[in-house]
């Protein structure tokens, strides 16, 4: 549950804020599900290459970490290299 609320804050922090949403054409379920997909097609795209070398390998997490943050979810301390 903590993943669907960091996404969802995290698309939301960039929308209008209006007292009411009956012209929300979408739900906070849809929100969520669309930006995991698109989520999902990244680290896929990522993975697929299988004649990666350890340090390549180890950018190719790096981009699977990233777009968890660009979602709103940080890889938390473990992602703190610096």
């Amino acid at each position: 549950m903590e993943l669907y609320k960091e996404i969802l804050a995290k698309v939301l922090a960039t929308k209008e804020v209006k007292i009411t949403f009956s012209d929300l054409q979408i739900d906070s379920k849809e929100i969520v599900e669309m930006q995991c997909y698109q989520a999902l097609q990244k680290i896929k795209a990522v993975i697929q290459n299988d004649s990666l070398t350890d340090n390549e390998c180890f950018m190719k997490i790096e981009e699977i970490i990233c777009a968890f943050e660009a979602l709103g979810s940080g890889g938390g301390s473990r992602h703190d290299f610096g």
